[in-house]
This record gives C-alpha cells, structure tokens and sequence, in this order.
C-alpha cells in the first residue's frame, strides 16, 4: 500500500480517529465476546484529551482523505508503550498495521531503549505481527474474563537504536 500517509493526529480529526477505533475493535469484543473493551468505551472528550497530552502521540494512516488507522504511543523515560493499533476492517490484513508499527520508531526519542506492546492473549494475528517484527512475549496479564499478552523489543542491541532501524542518519551528527 503505497499511496498511505502516516502522520501525527491532531484534535481535529478525533471524532474520525474515535470512529476507525470503534469499528477496528469490533472484531477484537466479538473474539472476546466483551463490548466493554477501552477502545470501544472511550468517550471522544476523554480521546481529544489523550491526543493532548504531551508524553502521548498518537499516529494516522490517511489514503487520501480518509483515516484508515491508527496507534497509540506512550512515552516515558526510555520506554515506549504502543496501543490501540487499528486498521479500518475492509483493509485489515493488507500491511497497514506494520506500516504504522514502523512508523512508530521515527517518532520516539533517541533515549528509547525499550517498545512495549500488549494484545489479548487469543489475538493471534496481532500477536503474530508483533513477533515477525522483533517483539518478544514477556508475560501474560489476566483483567476480568481478560489475558492479555504484553510483548517487548529492545532498542539498541548491537548499537542499533530507532535510527539505525530506520536507515535514518545520526540525530546527533547534525549538532
């Protein structure tokens, strides 16, 4: 998919983010037979909140005009934590969601050692994706009726930080 454009979210398109979001999580609430999943109960005062706040960045895929996904990163300190990755339904399965996963590195800051990611246990296209592209299972959650698997990749291993990932020349070499 070549013509996607990721970019940053802003609050201007947040009632389009709330209803990609909605949409993307329905399949995940039937696999868990749970209408009550986060990303299908929060309200779009609570997500223009989140969009501002300073520690989060939220990411967009547009073809053309139209939100297609998203993700959700937090930072803090020399992690980061991924969340609500979504991908419109009629074009899940076609790389969107590992385009945006990769697009995630650009954005972090160059003392991040550490990505985190947590999917349901039984999600196991996610889980697949997650594992394809370095994340490794660290430890399962249990959350009411709930498991979910929380995931990891290092950063910087072998020297390799989210540039040298990226193929991005050295942030500081331009001081």
């Amino acid at each position: 998919m070549d013509d996607v454009r990721i970019d940053l979210i802003t609050e201007d398109e947040a009632g389009e983010l709330l209803t990609v979001r909605r949409a993307a999580f329905v399949t995940e609430a039937q696999l868990y037979g749970d209408p009550h999943l986060p990303a299908l109960t929060q309200s779009l005062t609570e997500l223009i909140a989140d969009i501002g706040r300073a520690e989060v960045v939220t990411l967009g895929a547009w073809i053309g005009h139209r939100l297609v996904g998203s993700i959700r990163v937090e930072l803090e300190a020399e992690k980061a934590n991924l969340g609500r990755l979504a991908v419109v339904p009629d074009l899940q399965g076609r790389g969107l969601g590992t385009q945006l996963l990769m697009a995630v590195l650009q954005y972090l800051p160059e003392q991040t050692k550490e990505v985190w990611v947590f999917t349901g246990q039984d999600s196991k296209q996610n889980l697949a994706m997650y594992t394809k592209h370095g994340y490794e299972h660290q430890y399962d959650q249990h959350t009411g009726d709930l498991t979910y698997a929380y995931l990891r990749r290092i950063l910087g291993e072998d020297g390799e930080g989210a540039d040298d990932l990226l193929g991005l020349p050295d942030r500081d070499a331009s001081l």
